[in-house]
């Protein structure tokens, strides 16, 4: 299982703390991060032993799982963005007058009506989410789908992809496998999406690369390696520096 499919498939309560529990390790949801059971980690002077470590990784690496979710896009979230400001401001321990004065919203009712309008859409969320399990167990019919990778930018249509419709686009694009040579590069965007996803796989999650090194993991894909990166940055699948000296897979 991909830490993608962890993170979607993971319950509230493993995301709230951050990490699931698998029998020889635990796992960070937000980054991938493996911390293995029975280790002992030194860390400034400090021995933790393995699930503090992950505790710590987590604050350390990711600030809190909080700020980790809210700083997702909009379209994973479901939040405006002045709810997403609000909900910042909420965490902080802020009080309704204290927030009132900052924003200069309204009067401090107004923050408190916007406190009710949150809580109405948690309980949206819950039950949606009780009637979603329940329709797991009837739905025969349901096809499996993709899961959206979290860094993903214009998310639309183009991300309803099947697990068949990916392994057939695969097949097409990569017909040596999705290790070989990319045959040419799709003008759908489905497609499109799919092999720019395949060739996000030849890159280590933990690594930097220098813009000599990314050329050639993406030249021994496909000639035009420019354009791959180009996508690969535009579809939010890796990231760089301003100046292009080092890039990375994003988390």
């Amino acid at each position: 299982m991909t830490i993608l499919e962890m993170f979607w498939n993971a319950s509230i309560e493993e995301l709230k703390q951050g990490y699931i529990q698998q029998q020889d390790s635990y796992i960070c949801l937000l980054c991938g991060e493996e911390i293995e059971k029975g280790v002992i980690y030194p860390h400034e002077n400090f021995l933790y032993e393995a699930e503090r470590y992950m505790r710590m990784h987590i604050e350390w690496a990711h600030g809190s799982v909080f700020s980790y979710l809210i700083g997702l896009d909009k379209k994973l979230t479901g939040l405006t963005d002045h709810q997403n400001h609000l909900l910042r401001l909420f965490y902080q321990g802020k009080s309704d007058a204290e927030i009132q004065q900052e924003t200069g919203i309204g009067s401090v009712s107004t923050i408190r009506n916007h406190r009710f309008v949150l809580k109405e859409k948690e309980r949206q969320a819950r039950t949606f989410l009780t009637m979603m399990e329940l329709l797991k167990d009837k739905d025969q019919h349901a096809p499996s789908f993709v899961p959206l990778h979290k860094t993903a930018k214009m998310i639309d249509d183009r991300y309803n992809i099947t697990e068949e419709e990916q392994e057939e686009i695969v097949k097409k694009y990569f017909p040596e496998g999705p290790k070989g040579y990319l045959k040419k590069f799709p003008l759908k965007e489905k497609q499109k999406l799919v092999v720019l996803r395949e060739i996000a796989k030849h890159l280590e999650a933990k690594r930097k690369y220098d813009e000599k090194e990314m050329n050639h993991i993406l030249k021994a894909i496909y000639d035009d390696y420019v354009m791959l990166r180009r996508y690969l940055i535009e579809y939010g699948f890796i990231d760089r520096k301003s100046d292009g000296s080092e890039y990375w897979l994003k988390k």
